[in-house]
């Protein structure tokens, strides 16, 4: 009965998560996209560090806002209300929240645009030195702090719909803003090029668009869901009040997350000039397979262990906590392991074209190299998190994140001065790893154990084939890069050849080491691969 459970917890999140994984794979792509564009047309330096800051201001309260503590919260209350009250008071909630945090949210945002110059000077102050930088870092970060109203109200969207077992549109929705981005973007920074102007403002407008376009596509769906929109808001409201009380210690703990974050862009800003771009190159490099397993399984985990909290299923919960970690697993530490030895001829083909010289892939290659090293905890965080808020335990939360302030702080001063941008990576990796091991112990504690060996087990199962594996790859770039002509085209398919050839040899001996989630999922894979090839026979 037991394994016929696990099983049903595998296959429910693997199917849920593999239709956001696909929209998140389009997300991800059209993202690297647009950082092409930013490195082609901007490189690593004065202008592109200028829009990393300032978009990164009104970031530091997204995670506060969308996709942290709100999200979290209201996907729980949410998911509660609609299996015990039905649609009427659910909607009615949706509405209420909508209101207030427009309220909340819109005043932040003209806080924020109205002392933009201040927020630069506290987190960049050394961009004063470079003539024109800190100014217009401050005009680019007044221009989309809106962005942070309409990516909240984006991720209220997504969450009702995700409460609704609808994944797909509300994935999608990132692509719409990628999209819209990089065309806005481009357009206006061809008309500001033409007055004379940075163009790269043009990209900061071109984010608002980008914004407008996430909320809007995922509106219809809602509607044929049964929502229609009313200003409804009443603080006092007991749905309301929940959501805030869950809110409160996450919001705490995740702006612990926002220190840091503060913490590295304030040192990063005192190094060479284009260490802020070229650790956000790499980062969002990292944010590929975070994006595709760790936020994809996530979002599929929570509405089930939500569900299961608010019925008293631990049982069923902690199951399903586990065989989303373990496909976790299966599919972030190779994605470590490929990163880090991969990592210069990644960077090579993906960024090194216009402005972006080989000094810049070098030293955005060694900042890869660091973060991929925690890379599986990052994605594991995903996870674990939102089950202690369908807990209700999200102290475990708060206090790991503060934790992680005090370590980073001290890790990056002991760091700094011998390896520069790369202690900034490194120390996001160790935090990030030790937070994970923190939560770990404390979710076993709460749920009154879990099968923490079989955990372990499957994760040195995986390293050691990931590692093998990475090793390979390494010595199978470059010797196939002896038999390529030595351009753009040879390079790509070098490293085709051996990012295939290496997911071939990684699952082939995955299959075969008895880890019981591969066992579940096979089948059904070939399933699908069999009934696609009839389909395709069939029709020809």
């Amino acid at each position: 009965m037991t394994g016929h459970t696990e099983s049903s917890h595998t296959s429910s999140i693997a199917r849920s998560a593999g239709t956001i994984s696909f929209a998140v794979l389009v997300s991800r792509l059209l993202g690297l996209v647009r950082e092409q564009v930013f490195a082609g047309f901007f490189g690593a330096g004065y202008a592109y560090d200028a829009f990393v800051v300032a978009f990164r201001i009104p970031n530091l309260l997204r995670d506060l806002f969308a996709e942290g503590a709100l999200s979290a919260a209201f996907i729980t209350v949410f998911t509660d209300y609609r299996n015990k009250q039905g649609s009427g008071p659910t909607w009615k909630l949706a509405n209420n929240v909508i209101a207030a945090l427009t309220v909340l949210v819109g005043g932040i945002t003209i806080l924020g645009m109205f002392f933009s110059k201040e927020i630069v000077s506290l987190m960049s102050p050394d961009f004063s030195l470079v003539p024109g930088k800190h100014e217009l870092t401050a005009l680019m970060t007044s221009i989309m702090f809106p962005f942070l109203l309409l990516v909240s109200l984006s991720a209220i969207a997504m969450g009702m719909l995700n409460s609704l077992n609808k994944f797909f549109i509300p994935s999608m929705a990132s692509s719409f803003f990628n999209l819209g981005s990089i065309l806005s973007g481009l357009l206006f920074a061809y008309c500001f090029s033409l007055l004379n102007r940075e163009p790269i403002i043009g990209m900061a407008i071109g984010t608002l668009v980008g914004g407008l376009l996430q909320i809007a596509i995922q509106l219809p769906e809602l509607r044929n869901q049964g929502f229609a929109f009313s200003w409804r808001l009443d603080l006092r409201d007991e749905g309301l009040r929940r959501i805030m009380k869950l809110m409160l210690p996450a919001v705490i703990g995740l702006s612990a997350t926002q220190i840091n974050l503060f913490v590295n862009t304030f040192f990063a800003s005192s190094c060479a000039e284009g260490s802020v771009s070229w650790l956000n190159y790499a980062f969002r490099l990292i944010f590929f397979p975070i994006g595709m397993v760790g936020v994809s399984l996530s979002m599929a985990t929570l509405p089930v262990v939500s569900a299961q909290a608010s019925n008293g299923n631990i049982k069923e919960l902690k199951g399903a906590y586990v065989s989303s970690s373990v496909l976790s697993l299966l599919l972030t530490v190779p994605a470590s392991a490929g990163l880090i030895f991969l990592a210069q001829p990644i960077v090579s083909i993906i960024f090194e074209h216009g402005r972006f010289n080989a000094h810049d892939t070098l030293m955005t290659a060694q900042a890869l190299s660091f973060y991929s090293a925690g890379l599986f905890a990052y994605a594991a965080l995903k996870i674990i998190v939102p089950v202690f808020y369908a807990l209700n335990r999200t102290r475990y939360p708060v206090t790991g994140s503060f934790l992680t302030v005090l370590l980073n702080i001290v890790f990056v001063i002991l760091l700094l001065e011998p390896l520069q941008h790369c202690a900034i990576a490194l120390s996001t990796s160790l935090c990030v790893l030790i937070n994970f091991l923190f939560l770990s112990v404390a979710l076993y504690r709460a749920v009154e154990g879990y099968r923490v060996f079989y955990l372990l087990q499957s994760f040195l199962k995986i390293a050691f084939i990931s590692i093998a594996m990475g090793l390979g790859a390494q010595w199978l770039n470059k010797t196939a890069a002896l038999y390529l002509p030595m351009n753009i085209l040879g390079e790509l398919c070098a490293l085709l050849f051996t990012i295939l050839s290496s997911i071939i040899f990684y699952f082939t001996i995955i299959y075969f080491i008895n880890i019981k989630e591969v066992d579940y999922l096979v089948p059904k894979v070939m399933a699908r691969i069999k009934t696609l090839a009839n389909s395709i026979y069939k029709n020809n």
